[in-house]
């Protein structure tokens, strides 16, 4: 672990900042009682225009208070803007070279190449009319390398396309890119306190703005041209479903190419052109029929490239790295086409118009929202892929799913051929083993994905199943022409289990034939073996899952609303049609949504105090249950925890009591990201990238390098991976998501909560659960059966907490029904904690909206409220022996966190300096003000005694 001494200060900065603003409240008041009164006595009533001076010294005064007042508000993000760490210069160049490197390695790895008709690619390099390129479209200068709000980054130092195609041995045409340059669009700034949303305009040049100079002079350059389209995301907002205010046209979304696009593209095709290369610069999937079109050669995905992206786009190119990428979407001809598009959106309760007041005090006209997870599990491929299946047969309508689908889940070519076959399969009852041997059968050195599904057995009318279902997979080291390896991998019976939440209200593992699929993408199957179930075996009391601390059962009943789900027993008659439409909110309903009762235990016992004499260190490796945790609790005021609950923005407050240190907690899916400063680490490329590499090593090492980042930021805690999922490409934050597949999203997301907690930094998985889309996150009442949210929702969170050891949550914005995720005991503790054995806090999304109440949040398990203005538990808590209990609780997850990190090795920042000179400034000011009313009324004293002289002579 990276490290160095901690300096600690002997008054925490809150207390600091409090003593500083009484010292000049009572100063101040002070010196204007003692003004008023002197000048009472002194200041004849004629004299008015003493009295404006006086007034104007008192405003002064007053206003002396306010901005100490505002410095108490914000203190936190002061401090964070203007105490830096003390960062040693040799390890922050090491680390960064570090995390730029693995950038670079994951995107060799998560570039998937789409199409390569009569192997176009890789480029020749020993011919100059391939070793020149020509690069067409905005998006060659107008690069999308992330998204915007928390998943964003510092995009200054990074490689650009023409930096990474020249870095490999090419040569761009310069007079391409200054065209592009000058038609590119002014950047529009980042507003972080009001994300609404990437840079979703359409800017394409039209091709009448091209020169016939201009396009002669690219055809005798280069005989390839390179096409490159961009699509963005970003927090707050929502990707367009028409694009009439973003520079297209009302009849086509974002994900479908523009007209300028389209024409741009019609140009490119009609030149003398030998080949004609696609490069998708978006971690959305989108629209690409048109890559089957004669005169498109070649085509890859490249996500959001990060910081270096660039060069491994280059050396695909030039073929030094062969693409070993996968998709982790499915990439349907029509977007629009699963049923989760009819309920993705802005969907409100009609009767519900009411004034909205957030915690920053800003007023708004809002309705209640909604949001009917209708598609039930039919989410991305386990819709496309069971669709077209023959419910008695097994067969696959393949005509049907051809016309729907164009490049299944898990598709990606490479520039070798591989064979796959399963030479050893075996099972004990509870795990299957299966072995596959890979064998590179082309020229090419290469990695190959080896992807193991299951069917399993499905009566109509029964519990909801997907035909196909991602099961294990893994990637092969890199592979020779003619050499092989057998790659291993395991599936435990139990996780081909579903959840029955209508009858058995648990997990079935049903009686009948599953099939092993070894397949090449989600749809392709390579060789199969069988694995027979003899009876039904029930997974609930007394029979609980072996992964599971306790007997999963049925916790979200209250968010399965009034739906008809879509079943594959009767496709026409559940699957939408049409959009869902505004609707009335019941007056119950109404009650539900803008009601939180908080009740407390009478039963419960008040917590007691006690000097133990013990601080957090002592606590360092500790099991959650030690009985020390209790004595060291013991130690902490209420107040002490009020504030350590009650101010969660971006770091963990300092506990005196307990010699516990603060704690800087900072944004970091793609790089240590600090939105309130600017402080800004490497950025990584998108999640979708690291996913699409298909290799969990790569996650764990990303992992640990950004960790150690962290670390030499000052930083213990990351607010990642984001584990959400996506549910339509229209999300908004995809970028920052890993998949449709909560199986692979969670493999991802637990080895990078490994790689970096082996190296000290706790990482926030994030938003548990259901935040799904950007539009309406702001208490949105998401209705879902229980099949659905554990499968799909949930499993991805699962697998970090299970596999990973993650000790860090992130709860959403989000309702499940009515109830908010960070106020919903069963999703916070009885499935976290009871079912996984998470142990560790969570943490609240930015806590902004009216409907997140601390005192609510704690009794759920809903730890830390993550704002830097403060939102203590009032007291509901504070005075109740239930509120203290809960108090008590979360204080301890917060702590077993933060103790089992980085945070007392490493350096904190460093003592407040700006603290002595909003002092020194003080001082100053208060001796200007007092010298200003000293000379006005010892001025008036002095006329006072010069009239009384010359009355008396």
């Amino acid at each position: 672990m990276i490290g160095t001494a901690i300096t600690v200060s002997f008054v925490s900065v809150p207390e600091m900042v409090k003593i500083l603003l009484i010292g000049v409240i009572i100063l101040a008041i002070g010196i204007v009682i003692f003004g008023f009164i002197w000048a009472r006595k002194h200041t004849p009533k004629r004299k008015g225009r003493r009295r404006v001076l006086f007034a104007l010294l008192s405003v002064g005064l007053i206003a002396i208070i306010v901005l100490n007042g505002a410095v108490y508000n914000y203190h936190v993000v002061i401090n964070q803007y203007l105490t830096k760490v003390d960062m040693d210069e040799e390890e922050l160049a090491k680390v960064t070279e570090d995390a730029r490197g693995i950038t670079e390695k994951i995107e060799d790895e998560g570039i998937v190449l789409l199409e390569n008709k009569n192997n176009a690619l890789p480029l020749n390099q020993s011919n100059e009319t391939e070793t020149n390129i020509n690069v067409f479209g905005q998006a060659s200068v107008k690069m999308v390398y992330g998204g915007s709000g928390s998943g964003s980054g510092d995009e200054s130092e990074n490689v650009t396309l023409q930096q990474g195609l020249e870095n490999a041995g090419f040569n761009v045409n310069d007079e391409l890119t200054e065209f592009y340059e000058e038609h590119k669009p002014e950047e529009e700034e980042e507003d972080v306190f009001n994300l609404d949303g990437g840079d979703y305009r359409l800017s394409e040049p039209a091709t009448s703005d091209f020169s016939e100079e201009m396009l002669t002079n690219a055809e005798e350059f280069s005989d390839v041209a390179l096409i490159t389209l961009s699509r963005a995301g970003g927090e707050g907002g929502d990707l367009p479903f028409e694009t009439s205010e973003y520079g297209g046209t009302e009849d086509r979304h974002y994900l479908e190419i523009s007209e300028a696009e389209e024409t741009m593209i019609e140009m490119v095709k009609e030149m003398d052109f030998e080949k004609v290369v696609v490069m998708i610069n978006s971690s959305h999937a989108m629209e690409l029929e048109f890559l089957e079109d004669e005169g498109i050669d070649a085509a890859m995905v490249i996500g959001g490239p990060g910081s270096t992206g660039n060069n491994s786009v280059g050396k695909v190119l030039a073929g030094t790295v062969n693409p070993s990428g996968r998709l982790v979407n499915t990439y349907a001809y029509d977007a629009t086409s699963s049923p989760a598009y009819y309920n993705a959106g802005d969907f409100k309760y009609s009767n519900t118009e009411h004034t909205s007041v957030d915690k920053f005090g800003e007023e708004s006209q809002k309705y209640h929202t909604f949001l009917n997870y209708q598609e039930g599990i039919y989410v991305g491929y386990r819709y496309y892929e069971t669709r077209y299946v023959d419910n008695q047969t097994g067969e696959v309508d393949e005509e049907a799913y051809e016309n729907a689908v164009q490049y299944p889940f898990g598709y990606g070519l490479s520039y070798t051929d591989f064979t796959q076959e399963i030479t050893n399969y075996q099972s004990n009852g509870d795990t299957i083993t299966v072995d596959v041997e890979v064998t590179n059968t082309g020229n090419e050195a290469g990695k190959e994905v080896v992807q193991v599904y299951y069917t399993p057995p499905y009566d109509e009318g029964g519990i909801e199943k997907s035909h196909v279902e991602l099961g294990a997979f893994d990637k092969t080291e890199m592979l020779e022409p003619g050499s092989s390896e057998t790659v291993t991998l395991e599936i435990a019976a139990e996780d081909m289990a579903s959840y029955d939440y209508q009858n058995e209200e648990a997990y079935v593992l049903e009686e009948g034939t599953y099939d092993i699929k070894l397949m090449n993408n989600a749809h392709d199957v390579l060789d199969t073996r069988e694995y027979e179930v003899g009876e039904t075996i029930v997974y609930n009391e007394g029979n609980k899952r072996a992964s599971d601390q306790v007997v999963a059962t049925n916790q979200f009943e209250d968010a399965q609303g009034d739906i008809q789900y879509v079943s594959r027993a009767d496709w026409e008659g559940t699957l939408p049609t049409q959009r869902t439409q505004d609707k009335e909110a019941s007056p119950e309903l109404v009650e539900a949504l803008e009601t939180n009762p908080i009740e407390d235990n009478p039963e419960d016992e008040d917590i007691t105090f006690a000097d133990h004499g013990l601080e957090l260190a002592d606590m360092k490796g500790l099991d959650y249950d030690d009985p020390k945790w209790q004595d060291l609790l013991e130690q902490i005021s209420v107040d002490e925890m009020a504030r350590l609950i009650g101010y969660g923005g971006y770091e963990t407050q300092e506990v005196e009591s307990i010699n516990k240190p603060a704690t800087t907690d900072l944004d970091g899916p793609a790089g240590i990201n600090d939105l309130l400063s600017g402080v800004n680490g490497v950025q990584y490329m998108t999640e979708v990238v690291l996913g699409s590499t298909w290799n969990v090593d790569l996650a764990e090492k990303m992992g640990e390098y950004l960790a150690n980042e962290a670390t030499v930021y000052g930083v213990s805690g990351i607010y990642a991976p984001a584990m959400n999922i996506h549910r339509t490409p229209f999300s908004g934050r995809n970028f920052e998501y890993y998949s449709e597949d909560p199986f692979i999203s969670g493999k991802m997301g637990a080895a990078t909560v490994k790689g970096a907690m082996d190296q000290g930094v706790y990482t926030y998985i994030k938003h548990y659960a259901l935040n799904d889309q950007e539009t309406n996150r702001d208490g949105v009442a998401v209705w879902s059966n229980e099949q659905a949210i554990r499968e799909i929702y949930l499993k991805a969170f699962e697998l970090p907490v299970k596999e990973g050891g993650s000790t860090a949550i992130m709860s959403s914005f989000n309702r499940l029904g009515t109830l908010w995720a960070g106020d919903h005991y069963g999703l916070l503790t009885t499935v976290l904690r009871d079912e996984w054995g998470f142990e560790g806090m969570v943490i609240t999304d930015w806590d902004q909206f009216p409907h997140m109440s601390p005192d609510s949040a704690i009794r759920a398990g809903n730890d830390l409220m993550l704002t830097t203005l403060g939102d203590e538990p009032t007291e509901l808590s504070t005075e109740t022996n239930t509120g203290r209990q809960a108090m008590r609780q979360a204080t301890h997850n917060i702590l077993y966190t933060v103790a089992n990190s980085n945070a007392l090795e490493i350096n904190q920042k460093s003592y407040p300096n700006w603290l002595l000179l909003l002092g020194l400034g003080d001082i100053i000011l208060l001796t200007l003000l007092s010298l200003g009313f000293y000379k006005l009324t010892h001025r008036k004293n002095k006329q006072a005694d010069a009239v009384e002289k010359v009355a008396n002579q």
